[in-house]
Order: C-alpha cells, then structure tokens, then sequence
C-alpha cells in the first residue's frame, strides 16, 4: 500500500505544530478520504475509519465547547484511542486541553491552519489523491500537444524522441522522454509526468542527450499533464489493414482507464510531428462534438440515397 509522509503534508499545506516535542518524521498516511469527527465527537463510531486525515471545523469546535468538560475529555479520548494518524484544526482554532493532553499520550501529531474548513478538506483530497495514485511506468514520449496529453508509445529507436524534438520546436511542451510515470487519480483521468532524474532532457541517438529546458526556454516543458491520446507509431507493413476513415476508436488499457489510440505506420517522407498535431486537434474536435469521419460517411451515404 502506498503512503505520503506526514512532513510532506506538513511541508505542502504550510500546517503549524502545536507539539513539536512529538516526532511525526516516520508517521505517514495510506488513505486519501479525509475525515470530519462530528458524529465521534458525539458518541458514534459505527463505521468510523479512524485510518483516515481528522480535519476538525469551526461545527466541532464549537459543540465541543457546549459539553461538559468530563464528557468532552472522554469524547476526544475516545477519538484518539481509536487510532487516528493525526489531527487538524482549521481557521486558527485554538486546541481543547484534552486534545494536546491525549496527543502527548498516543504520541499522535496536532496540527493548525487558518484555511476556511470546506476549502482544506478540498484541496487536502485532491493532492491525496495524487500522491496515493495507483501508478505505473511506460516507456514513451508525453507531449503536451495544443493542451491535449499525446502518450507516443512504440518500439525503440523508432523516432518517439525526435518526433518529440520537433514537436517543441513547433511550440508544444514536453512532459516526459523515454520513461513516463502515470498515475490513476480518478476513473476518468490519467496524469502523466517524468521520472525527476531525467525530467526535460530528451536522448537522440547519434547525438546524445540534449537538455530541453535549457535548449529551448521553460515554456517548452511542463511538469505534469492529462494523457488523452496514445499515438503508437510501428513500421509500415504493406501486409497490414491501416484505418483510413476513423469511424471506430481504438482503445489501450492503462491501469483500468480506456484511451484513445491511434496506431500511425512509418516511412520515409512522413512527418510525424505534424500528424500527432493532426490527431491531437482531431480528439479535441470529437470531445467538443465534432466528428469529421462520421460528418464525411454521412455525406456519402446522403449522396448515394438521393440517385
């Protein structure tokens, strides 16, 4: 099971530390819900996952405040020895005595911020979720092509890399060469980036490795992108059926999620640069409702019903 470190989230949501003398150096988080203790807070915990991020809000506070100090140091107890990773404040709420008494004792970090309750939660689950991301390595090329994710994948040595080259020389962004990691943050999304040792260099063969960043300015690469689109290249084989209409899609498989793919035959005098252009405004063009094969065998098929 993958985890993200509590001094990560520390580090990453600028959180304060009421108990510094409490080592959370070792402490990590598996799960990416967050959870709001209200209903523990008074008592129930059926179906309490104590695993998950306790974020307590200005609404738990303030009943804690209406309790009788026996009961609300047996209520937080409670949620404590439950076993919870940690234990979050927002707006800059002020901890309970018990709350600092009982993390001292469970050896169980607490900390603070001044965000909004609704907005922390927010963010905190989307970057959880990110970072605890099923995840994967490919080996191809991620080019961020008019803001569509264009994975181009296919045997090495076959010209992924220079297609890539030529592509941010037409002014597109590259994400990730020769190895990509991706990873499932949702049923429907895919994000992509490079391995941070080679991050923005690129391999030709024959000449080496060439620094984009460098090369070409940062506005030629990007950190992270959506994969909408594998483009798989493969030699041409005057043996094989190629699709020249594109009335049905073609899927791959990657970590449960279907992506359009499009498998593109290679020769001499074919520019390969320009023809992922082509397919990524094409997909654009689809998603937006516009499908230019259908269009087309619509035409026909009207022109050859009217003789």
């Amino acid at each position: 099971m993958k985890s993200v470190p509590i001094a990560q989230l520390v580090k990453e949501f600028n959180l304060s530390n009421f108990l510094p003398e409490i080592d959370y150096s070792e402490m990590s988080l598996s799960l990416s819900d967050i959870n709001r203790p209200a209903l523990q807070l008074t008592g129930f915990f059926e179906e309490f996952e104590p695993h998950r991020l306790q974020v307590i809000g200005l609404v738990e506070h303030a009943y804690l405040s209406h309790l009788p100090e026996d009961l609300r140091k047996e209520r937080i107890k409670a949620v404590y020895d439950a076993g919870i990773p940690c234990l979050v404040l927002c707006r800059d709420l002020a901890p309970y005595p018990e709350m600092l008494t009982f993390s001292c004792i469970n050896k169980i970090p607490l900390f603070g911020c001044a965000t909004p309750t609704t907005e922390l939660i927010g963010e905190l689950i989307k970057w959880l979720k990110v970072q605890l991301a099923p995840q994967i390595n490919m080996h191809g090329v991620l080019v961020d092509i008019y803001g569509e994710g264009v994975l181009i994948t296919g045997d090495s040595g076959i010209g992924k890399s220079e297609a890539a080259l030529e592509l941010v020389k037409r002014g597109h962004r590259l994400v990730a060469d020769d190895a990509v990691e991706i990873k499932k943050v949702s049923a429907q999304t895919l994000i992509g980036t490079a391995p941070e040792v080679i991050r923005y260099f690129i391999e030709l063969r024959g000449i080496g490795i060439i620094d984009v960043r460098q090369m070409f300015g940062v506005e030629a690469v990007k950190m992270t992108q959506n994969i909408d689109l594998v483009i798989n290249l493969e030699i041409w084989d005057d043996k094989s059926e190629y699709d020249r209409l594109g009335l049905d899609e073609n899927y791959m498989d990657i970590l449960g999620n279907k992506i359009v793919t499009h498998s593109i035959p290679i020769r001499p005098g074919r520019n390969i640069a320009m023809i992922c252009e082509a397919a990524a405004v094409n997909h654009r063009q689809k998603k937006m409702g516009y499908n230019s094969a259908k269009i087309l065998n619509e035409r026909i098929l009207a022109n050859i019903q009217s003789r």
